[in-house]
């Protein structure tokens, strides 16, 4: 996937979870911020980012920021380019020859990002963005989540009914260890985690290649349960 008109700047300040303030040649913009997450590690004052120009001018904000740099590590933060990037990676046989692809679709009670028969099997993927490294370890999430929870216990319901179950965990960055479950955050999570394991989901996680305007997923990376 790929942005265009990006631009460096250095963040500033983060008034709340959906605005920033970030020096652009020169003068301070109000940029809208592509993460809702609390992205504490990694918008500190003073870090260089990176921001993509807008193409509707009547919007209040010229510039989303969607790039960060946190010890010489160039981490992507857009919260939707995963899912992009997810569908490209499907499209191109990341998983191998699949059918029929679709996103948002539904099964029971969980809407999961991408549907798609594989091999002759029905199958359903979620997509999971990571941005939260330390030392090349990451972890998911980094912060509760709900939602993401019955998206595991969905899959889990899913393969014991016998469709393929994938959750793909998009990390946003490159050069990594591991990935793990953030169970001091959320337990719940890491639970439902192992028990999807368990019941037959294909737990995958995935690095990327990042650029100041590209994202590219790149080499699987090993999960911890």
């Amino acid at each position: 996937m790929q942005y265009s008109k990006v631009v460096p700047g250095v963040f500033l300040a983060r008034p709340n979870r959906f605005i920033a303030r970030v020096a652009l040649d020169g003068e301070i913009q109000t940029v809208h911020v592509k993460n809702t997450g609390r992205c504490r590690e990694l918008l500190v004052p003073g870090a260089a980012v990176y921001c993509a120009q807008a193409d509707n001018p009547a919007r209040k904000t010229r510039f989303d920021l969607i790039a960060v740099e946190k010890a010489g590590r160039l981490i992507n933060m857009d919260a939707q380019a995963p899912n992009r990037a997810a569908g490209e990676w499907l499209a191109g046989g990341g998983l191998g020859p699949v059918e029929d692809l679709r996103a948002e679709c539904t099964h029971g009670d969980s809407r999961f990002d991408f549907a798609f028969t594989l091999a002759g099997k029905p199958c359903f993927l979620e997509v999971k963005g990571v941005t939260l490294e330390e030392n090349g370890i990451c972890a998911f999430p980094d912060a509760p989540t709900e939602r993401g929870t019955k998206h595991l216990r969905g899959l889990a319901r899913a393969a014991r009914a016998g469709y393929g179950a994938y959750v793909l965990f998009v990390i946003q960055m490159a050069d990594l260890q591991y990935l793990h479950p953030n169970d001091i955050t959320d337990p719940a999570f890491g639970q439902a985690l192992r028990e999807a394991a368990a019941a037959g989901v294909h737990i995958l996680a995935m690095d990327c290649r990042v650029t100041p305007g590209t994202m590219t997923i790149g080499c699987p990376v090993a999960v911890r349960l």
